[in-house]
């Protein structure tokens, strides 16, 4: 005899959504509508963790370069320099102002497309994140996020 009110268990159908699915969608929604394209990876590039960027005013560029245990590509366009990061790489990061974080490496829709100025000696285009988060930081005058003093 079966339990009152019992159900027999259904198999379950269709996708199920894990929290990264969820995390992705929500960032999703955030990508900007007027962009011209992802900025061009050089040929023979390997993308296994995606690709983002990260945007900072071009006076910050020659700062960060001599802080950072390992450059990936680099593209400047009049404003911004762009470093490529892994997807996902604002994850529990605060990028400081005016850093911005682009993800899928979306150019705005200007007439001034960054070109390439810092190819590495591998096939991986990826500046490593939280180097970078750290030097931005630093010559931003910012405090890391994980640093700030909590309030109650």
């Amino acid at each position: 005899m079966g339990v009152r009110g019992a159900r027999a268990a259904r198999p379950l159908t269709g996708r199920i959504l894990t929290l990264d699915s969820l995390v992705r969608l929500q960032r999703a929604q955030r990508i900007p509508e007027a962009v011209s394209g992802r900025i061009p990876l050089p040929d023979g590039m390997t993308v296994p963790l995606g690709c983002d960027a990260v945007a900072a005013p071009s006076r910050y560029g020659p700062l960060l370069l001599p802080r950072l245990p390992r450059v990936g590509c680099v593209y400047a366009d009049r404003a911004d320099w762009w470093w490529i990061v892994p997807c996902d790489s604002d994850v529990a990061l605060q990028w400081p102002a005016p850093a911005r974080y682009v993800p899928g490496a979306l150019v705005p829709d200007t007439p001034d497309t960054p070109g390439l100025i810092h190819r590495p000696n591998d096939n991986v285009p990826y500046t490593p994140p939280i180097p970078l988060y750290l030097a931005l930081c630093r010559v931003m005058g910012a405090t890391p996020a994980w640093s700030r003093p909590l309030s109650a």
